[in-house]
């Protein structure tokens, strides 16, 4: 089983010729209200990659929160540990280019009420996963992870979004996935004098002891674990919208490596998911199914 820890969102998208500068205004036509978040994308990412998966995470009890959950519902995510709090429902305000490109403002709302002792409810042990992003409060992803490793589980980070962590969160991973600007900015955080995305991820997995991926958009990705390097091209996609390309990378790779499969054959299914949530629009509605990754990845 896979235990996300993470936020809950609605995306509000709009499409515009350009994302502006700052203190520009671009104007955008229609706009669509998305179920979206970190945690509630990964989650249903590796849901539909085939895993058993429960999201744990806090929501508003108010209009947006229904929408947020309802494809989560559709395809069977455990929401039993998803708790309402008198805060609004996060969101994130989304801008998308012709090229598919995005930027993205995240509010956290309800997020912040997120707590590691939800996980309490949960039976997860060492045959787990635990899944983190850092859209939830810092302190509690820490949290979690030393819970779940208590709990014999393996612990996987998405760096995202990115910035420094703490030394105990990262004694505490198994697995570390970011992509090119994450990996940069724990890089100086840490002290690597590599600037190279793929150089600070080797460096990491070797000082480290822990398995480390760097995602590199079209380029693919490229994975550290032992002595093993791992190279995996991205197939290609026309892409028109970026913006759960990372989400389903993660939620695919997790799944594999849930359902038992190598560190590298669970990269080439994250690439071929990532890959697959480009071609389609919107969040959560682009997460790829099971059957589509085996078509693009190999069974």
């Amino acid at each position: 089983m896979i235990v996300v820890f993470g936020s809950i969102n609605i995306d509000l998208v709009t499409r515009a010729e350009k994302i502006p500068a700052p203190g520009e205004t671009a104007l955008g036509g229609d706009y669509e209200v998305i179920p979206g978040g970190k945690g509630a994308n990964q989650a249903l990412a590796a849901r539909r990659a085939g895993a058993r998966v429960a999201l744990v995470g806090a929501c508003g009890a108010d209009s947006f929160a229904p929408t947020a959950l309802a494809l989560l519902k559709a395809d069977g995510v455990d929401l039993s540990a998803v708790r309402r709090v008198e805060k609004p429902t996060g969101a994130a305000f989304i801008v998308v280019d012709p090229r598919g490109e995005n930027a993205i403002v995240v509010a956290a709302g309800a997020n912040a009420a997120a707590r590691a002792e939800q996980l309490d409810g949960l039976a997860f042990g060492s045959s787990d996963l635990l899944l983190l992003q850092r859209e939830t409060p810092e302190k509690e992803v820490e949290a979690a992870a030393l819970a779940a490793r208590r709990r014999g589980a393996r612990v996987m980070l998405n760096l995202a979004p990115a910035g420094a962590i703490s030394e105990a969160l990262i004694g505490a991973l198994d697995y570390l996935c970011m992509n090119e600007h994450e990996a940069a900015t724990l890089g100086a955080a840490l002290g690597i004098a590599a600037r190279d995305p793929e150089a600070i991820a080797a460096e990491i997995a070797r000082a480290r002891a822990l398995a480390t991926i760097v995602t590199l958009g079209a380029a693919g990705a490229r994975g550290f674990s032992g002595k093993e390097r791992v190279v995996a091209p991205a197939p290609k996609v026309t892409a028109v919208d970026t913006t759960a390309a990372g989400d389903a990378f993660v939620g695919a790779f997790a799944a594999a490596l849930d359902a038992g499969r190598s560190f590298a054959a669970a990269m080439r299914r994250g690439v071929a998911a990532g890959s697959l949530a480009c071609a389609k629009r919107g969040a959560q509605p682009s997460l790829p199914y099971m059957s589509e990754i085996d078509a693009l990845a190999g069974g």
